[in-house]
Protein backbone atom coordinates (compact mmCIF):
# COMPACT_ATOMS: atom_id res chain seq x y z
CA UNK A 1 0.00 0.00 0.00
CA UNK A 2 1.09 3.31 -0.82
CA UNK A 3 1.34 5.91 2.20
CA UNK A 4 1.04 9.64 0.67
CA UNK A 5 1.89 12.71 2.75
CA UNK A 6 -0.83 14.75 2.29
CA UNK A 7 -4.34 13.45 3.37
CA UNK A 8 -7.85 14.50 3.11
CA UNK A 9 -9.39 15.87 6.45
CA UNK A 10 -12.94 17.40 6.98
CA UNK A 11 -12.98 19.75 9.33
CA UNK A 12 -16.25 21.03 11.33
CA UNK A 13 -16.24 23.97 13.59
CA UNK A 14 -18.47 27.10 14.39
CA UNK A 15 -18.09 30.39 16.23
CA UNK A 16 -18.50 30.26 19.89
CA UNK A 17 -22.48 30.55 20.82
CA UNK A 18 -22.86 34.66 22.24
CA UNK A 19 -26.03 35.94 24.00
CA UNK A 20 -26.85 37.94 20.64
CA UNK A 21 -26.32 34.41 18.91
CA UNK A 22 -26.82 31.11 21.06
CA UNK A 23 -26.83 28.88 17.93
CA UNK A 24 -23.90 30.08 14.98
CA UNK A 25 -23.93 28.55 12.11
CA UNK A 26 -21.65 25.07 11.66
CA UNK A 27 -19.02 25.59 8.61
CA UNK A 28 -17.27 22.43 7.42
CA UNK A 29 -13.95 22.25 4.64
CA UNK A 30 -12.68 19.58 3.10
CA UNK A 31 -8.95 19.80 2.85
CA UNK A 32 -5.62 18.26 2.15
CA UNK A 33 -2.88 18.76 4.89
CA UNK A 34 0.23 16.89 6.04
CA UNK A 35 -1.48 15.77 9.89
CA UNK A 36 -4.80 16.72 11.39
CA UNK A 37 -2.94 19.75 13.58
CA UNK A 38 -2.23 21.28 10.23
CA UNK A 39 -5.55 20.72 8.86
CA UNK A 40 -7.26 22.50 11.97
CA UNK A 41 -4.86 25.65 11.25
CA UNK A 42 -5.88 25.61 7.30
CA UNK A 43 -9.44 25.83 8.97
CA UNK A 44 -9.40 28.32 10.70
CA UNK A 45 -6.97 30.34 8.35
CA UNK A 46 -9.77 29.84 5.48
CA UNK A 47 -12.21 30.54 7.35
CA UNK A 48 -11.21 34.10 9.04
CA UNK A 49 -10.55 34.85 5.64
CA UNK A 50 -14.44 33.50 4.33
CA UNK A 51 -16.27 34.81 7.17
CA UNK A 52 -15.71 36.27 10.47
CA UNK A 53 -14.95 33.46 12.70
CA UNK A 54 -11.04 33.82 14.42
CA UNK A 55 -9.80 30.58 16.45
CA UNK A 56 -9.93 32.68 19.36
CA UNK A 57 -14.13 32.91 19.17
CA UNK A 58 -14.73 29.77 17.57
CA UNK A 59 -14.24 25.83 18.27
CA UNK A 60 -13.82 22.97 16.21
CA UNK A 61 -16.55 19.87 16.84
CA UNK A 62 -15.24 17.44 14.67
CA UNK A 63 -11.76 16.11 12.37
CA UNK A 64 -12.08 13.42 10.33
CA UNK A 65 -9.73 11.78 7.85
CA UNK A 66 -11.77 11.55 4.09
CA UNK A 67 -10.81 7.62 2.57
CA UNK A 68 -11.08 6.58 -0.55
CA UNK A 69 -14.52 4.48 -1.52
CA UNK A 70 -12.45 2.45 -4.23
CA UNK A 71 -8.64 2.55 -4.21
CA UNK A 72 -8.08 -0.32 -6.57
CA UNK A 73 -9.85 1.35 -9.23
CA UNK A 74 -8.29 3.81 -11.40
CA UNK A 75 -10.13 7.49 -12.16
CA UNK A 76 -9.83 11.33 -13.62
CA UNK A 77 -9.21 13.59 -11.12
CA UNK A 78 -9.51 17.44 -11.94
CA UNK A 79 -8.03 19.93 -9.67
CA UNK A 80 -8.71 23.76 -9.59
CA UNK A 81 -6.42 25.92 -7.56
CA UNK A 82 -4.60 28.97 -7.08
CA UNK A 83 -1.47 29.88 -6.14
CA UNK A 84 1.03 32.50 -5.28
CA UNK A 85 4.38 33.27 -7.60
CA UNK A 86 6.67 35.53 -7.59
CA UNK A 87 4.60 38.11 -9.66
CA UNK A 88 1.34 37.60 -8.03
CA UNK A 89 -1.65 35.01 -7.76
CA UNK A 90 -2.96 32.50 -10.47
CA UNK A 91 -6.00 30.57 -11.18
CA UNK A 92 -5.13 26.43 -12.42
CA UNK A 93 -7.04 23.71 -13.72
CA UNK A 94 -5.10 20.52 -13.86
CA UNK A 95 -5.96 16.71 -14.46
CA UNK A 96 -4.38 13.55 -13.40
CA UNK A 97 -5.13 9.98 -13.57
CA UNK A 98 -4.50 8.51 -10.27
CA UNK A 99 -6.28 5.68 -8.50
CA UNK A 100 -6.99 8.19 -5.02
CA UNK A 101 -7.46 11.75 -4.59
CA UNK A 102 -4.87 11.82 -2.60
CA UNK A 103 -2.64 10.02 -4.86
CA UNK A 104 -3.86 12.93 -7.49
CA UNK A 105 -3.21 15.93 -4.91
CA UNK A 106 -0.02 14.34 -4.26
CA UNK A 107 1.02 14.30 -8.02
CA UNK A 108 -0.19 18.35 -8.24
CA UNK A 109 1.88 19.39 -5.49
CA UNK A 110 5.23 17.66 -6.75
CA UNK A 111 4.42 18.95 -10.57
CA UNK A 112 3.90 22.62 -9.13
CA UNK A 113 7.06 22.61 -6.81
CA UNK A 114 8.95 21.22 -10.39
CA UNK A 115 7.46 22.97 -13.08
CA UNK A 116 6.30 26.37 -11.43
CA UNK A 117 8.64 26.30 -8.54
CA UNK A 118 5.50 26.86 -6.34
CA UNK A 119 6.13 25.37 -2.29
CA UNK A 120 2.89 23.22 -0.71
CA UNK A 121 2.31 26.25 1.67
CA UNK A 122 1.54 28.63 -1.51
CA UNK A 123 -1.20 26.57 -3.21
CA UNK A 124 -4.85 26.37 -2.40
CA UNK A 125 -7.39 23.81 -3.43
CA UNK A 126 -10.85 25.01 -4.16
CA UNK A 127 -11.76 22.12 -6.00
CA UNK A 128 -11.90 18.58 -6.80
CA UNK A 129 -13.48 15.91 -8.96
CA UNK A 130 -13.56 12.56 -10.74
CA UNK A 131 -14.24 13.35 -14.14
CA UNK A 132 -15.59 11.33 -16.65
CA UNK A 133 -13.17 10.21 -20.19
CA UNK A 134 -15.26 11.74 -22.49
CA UNK A 135 -14.98 15.22 -20.03
CA UNK A 136 -11.13 15.16 -19.91
CA UNK A 137 -9.29 18.00 -21.32
CA UNK A 138 -5.68 17.37 -21.09
CA UNK A 139 -4.32 15.45 -23.61
CA UNK A 140 -1.81 13.55 -21.35
CA UNK A 141 -4.98 12.20 -19.02
CA UNK A 142 -7.03 11.76 -23.01
CA UNK A 143 -4.01 9.05 -23.87
CA UNK A 144 -4.82 6.44 -21.54
CA UNK A 145 -8.19 6.24 -22.73
CA UNK A 146 -7.84 4.10 -25.46
CA UNK A 147 -8.77 0.47 -24.70
CA UNK A 148 -6.59 -1.18 -27.23
CA UNK A 149 -3.62 0.74 -25.28
CA UNK A 150 -0.37 -1.71 -25.00
CA UNK A 151 2.71 -1.24 -22.94
CA UNK A 152 5.42 -3.32 -24.78
CA UNK A 153 8.12 -4.63 -22.98
CA UNK A 154 11.17 -3.71 -24.69
CA UNK A 155 14.05 -5.17 -22.09
CA UNK A 156 13.29 -7.92 -21.15
CA UNK A 157 16.42 -10.36 -19.27
CA UNK A 158 16.17 -14.02 -19.79
CA UNK A 159 17.14 -15.42 -16.20
CA UNK A 160 18.48 -19.45 -15.90
CA UNK A 161 16.15 -21.03 -13.81
CA UNK A 162 18.44 -22.51 -11.53
CA UNK A 163 21.89 -20.82 -9.17
CA UNK A 164 23.97 -23.47 -10.64
CA UNK A 165 22.94 -22.94 -14.28
CA UNK A 166 24.37 -19.09 -14.13
CA UNK A 167 27.21 -18.41 -15.35
CA UNK A 168 29.50 -14.84 -15.51
CA UNK A 169 30.39 -14.96 -19.44
CA UNK A 170 28.12 -16.64 -21.69
CA UNK A 171 29.29 -18.14 -25.48
CA UNK A 172 26.69 -16.06 -27.11
CA UNK A 173 25.09 -12.85 -27.08
CA UNK A 174 21.75 -12.91 -25.28
CA UNK A 175 18.74 -11.58 -27.26
CA UNK A 176 17.23 -8.71 -25.46
CA UNK A 177 14.39 -7.79 -27.41
CA UNK A 178 11.64 -10.53 -28.15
Amino acid sequence: MVTYRFHQYQVVGRGLPTETEEHPKIYRMKLWATNEVRAKSKFWYFLRKLKKVKKSNGQILAINEIFEKNPTTIKNYGIWLRYQSRTGYHNMYKEYRDTTLNGAVEHMYNEMASRHRVRHHCIQIIKTATIPAKLCKRESTKQFHDSKIKFPLVFRKVRPPTRKLKTTYKASRPNLFM
